[in-house]
């Protein structure tokens, strides 16, 4: 990974100045350091600057280390595509990065792995159309008591568990619930019974 031009371009700094402090940090400089004895090299940069070409330098080791990593046990399990490496090392963040690998992440035994043994993958596809038939007559026609399907509602269990499980490894859906969460979620909480009065004092410092 080309760490300088992503810094320069990120950061809205000259590629030089980037190289230098990155250079600097690398010999074990100090932002202090940088900052007030190397101003030459790094075009007076101040100490936020230098901590932010910091903080994002490590980001990216830390992202370029994780996508080897990912590599080779894709490669190691004969998952890897030419389509799917393009994708993991485009991702820009380690949560990108994570949400893409889900899928082919080793995984103990699901609940929905069991219920796809058992022939109820078409029952959630229909299911995920929301047709305007009658789910639960669907459901019927999956009943088998030697695969384990003992009843309809059985059927729409694990047919609900692949769903499930399909939808938590898509990348995108990862994506938009997350961002969902982060523009639209409150959080809220209420003290503890027989915590009243530590509650009370905890507040009064608001």
């Amino acid at each position: 990974m080309e760490i300088i031009p992503i810094l320069s371009r990120e950061l809205n700094l000259a590629p030089e100045n980037v190289s230098s402090v990155v250079k600097l940090l690398e010999e074990g400089a100090s932002l202090p350091f940088i900052a007030r004895y190397r101003k030459e090299r790094t075009g007076s940069l101040d100490e936020v600057a230098i901590g932010l070409i910091r903080d994002r330098m490590d980001q990216l080791k830390a992202l370029d280390e994780r996508k080897t990593a990912i590599l080779k046990s894709l490669t190691e399990r004969e998952l890897l595509t030419r389509e799917l490496q393009a994708e993991i090392q485009a991702a820009a963040s380690l949560t990108g990065l994570e949400d893409l690998y889900e899928k082919y992440r080793p995984k103990k035994r699901t609940r929905a792995q069991d219920a796809r043994e058992k022939g109820l993958e078409p029952l959630a596809g229909f299911l995920l159309k929301q047709s305007d038939q009658d789910p639960l007559l669907e459901a019927e026609s999956y009943v088998s008591p030697e695969k384990g399907v003992d009843s309809a509602q059985d059927a729409l269990a694990g047919a609900r568990d692949i769903i499930a499980e399909t939808m938590n490894e898509d990348a995108d859906i990862r994506a938009k619930i997350r961002n969902l969460f982060m523009n639209t979620a409150m959080i809220q909480s209420s003290v503890k019974k027989g915590k009243e009065e530590e509650g009370g004092k905890i507040q009064g410092l608001f």
